[in-house]
């Protein structure tokens, strides 16, 4: 680890990184580094109190947590599938509470950490990955979009949406989370452009975890993403994804110019998905675990953890309360999970249009009738 000035610190790059196909990594936006040490950043300064501090331990411990039981179940048969998060906490989590009440989140399918900041409660989203709902969450009531599968439709939905609040003046802004694999998508790239054309008030916000599935980032681009944002003609600002109080900083900087009518910004969270892509994934296939042990070294929860315990803003009492309320939120999910009535096969018609078609009304009925005709036969 190796210092450029007395507010800047440089992240050592991802291994490999001085080979001469991949990129150089420039410097990260950095405000906590990784042994802990508080540091200072001249362009994105923060404030931030002890009880700020504290909860936002918290909401990192609680997210893993919560992230590592959904993980158990799906290995246990409860789930479908499940997206984990582990390592990108501090990315997720400091976005969101960069959020105000009226700006709205818009996904993809591993923003476990951004939902439960906007109040959304884990086993809405469970309910999706076991298949028992498209999402039981209300994205008005909290400013946090439907989880999208289909990779950087998200961006379109946020750019529309933020046109939207544009010509309603509103004083608010979306917030659209894409991965590293979705910037080669032509989806993400026609939503900056709109963006940029029309000086929308959105953020992309890049969780650059180093793989779209099995895809290293090398074979993606042969620059730090962030710059690609001046070609589309709108700042790009790379940061320490493992430092919450970096992200937090730089995300709520930047949807404040959204919402002043500065435009979008692109943010590169450069991070590390230190699980599966998803439970169907095997990253032993394509990846070596030192590099995954170098990573670990990075952890965002024992950054600040370490942070907290050396500046005295957190006791032993506290760390093991948050442990104690972790369990607690696991024992939840995990009850809550197995409890979670199966709905009734007609429930995919319920909500297809917002209000109920004739052709639509005939196909349910049509189904609840082959449905009775297995009861009978049963008698």
């Amino acid at each position: 680890m190796s210092v450029s000035s007395a507010t800047t610190e440089v992240v050592d790059p991802v291994p490999g990184a001085d080979a001469p196909h991949l990129p150089q990594q420039p410097d990260l936006v950095q405000l906590l580094t990784p042994e802990g040490e508080r540091v200072e950043h001249p362009e994105y300064p923060l404030e931030v109190g002890d009880e700020e501090l504290r909860d936002l331990y918290r909401d990192l411990v609680l997210v893993r947590r919560w992230d590592v039981e959904a993980t158990a179940l799906q290995r246990q048969g409860e789930l479908g599938i499940w997206a984990s998060l582990l390592g990108q906490e501090a990315a997720q989590i400091g976005a969101g509470r960069a959020l105000q009440p009226d700006d709205t989140a818009f996904p993809t399918y591993r923003e476990h950490g951004v939902a439960w900041t906007r109040g959304v409660d884990p086993l809405e989203v469970i309910s999706l990955f076991r298949g028992v709902d498209n999402g039981g969450w209300d994205p008005v009531a909290t400013g946090f979009n439907l989880y999208t599968v289909v990779i950087g439709a998200q961006c379109l939905h946020a750019t529309g949406y933020a046109m939207g609040l544009q010509r309603d003046g509103a004083e608010t802004a979306a917030l659209a989370f894409l991965g590293d694999g979705a910037t080669s998508q032509g989806e993400v790239n026609e939503a900056m452009i709109w963006a940029a054309s029309f000086s929308a008030p959105v953020v992309f916000f890049c969780q650059n975890n180093q793989y779209a599935i099995s895809v290293p980032l090398e074979r993606q681009t042969r620059v730090p993403l962030y710059q690609r944002a001046a070609g589309f003609g709108f700042p790009g600002v790379r940061v320490d994804g493992n430092d919450v109080l970096a992200v937090l900083a730089v995300t709520r900087a930047a949807l404040a110019a959204a919402r002043d009518g500065q435009g979008p910004t692109f943010i590169e969270a450069f991070t590390y998905r230190m699980g599966a892509h998803t439970t169907s994934d095997d990253p032993t296939r394509y990846r070596l675990a030192s590099e995954l042990e170098e990573w670990k070294l990075r952890d965002p929860i024992a950054r600040l953890k370490a942070h907290l315990s050396r500046s005295g803003v957190a006791d032993a009492a506290f760390l093991d309360s948050v442990e104690a309320e972790a369990e607690e939120l696991a024992a939840r999910i995990r009850r809550g999970t197995t409890e979670m009535p199966d709905p009734p096969g007609t429930a995919m018609f319920d909500h297809v249009y917002a209000e109920q078609t004739p052709h639509l009304a005939q196909q349910r009925a049509d189904f609840a009738a082959y449905q009775a005709s297995f009861e009978e036969a049963g008698r």
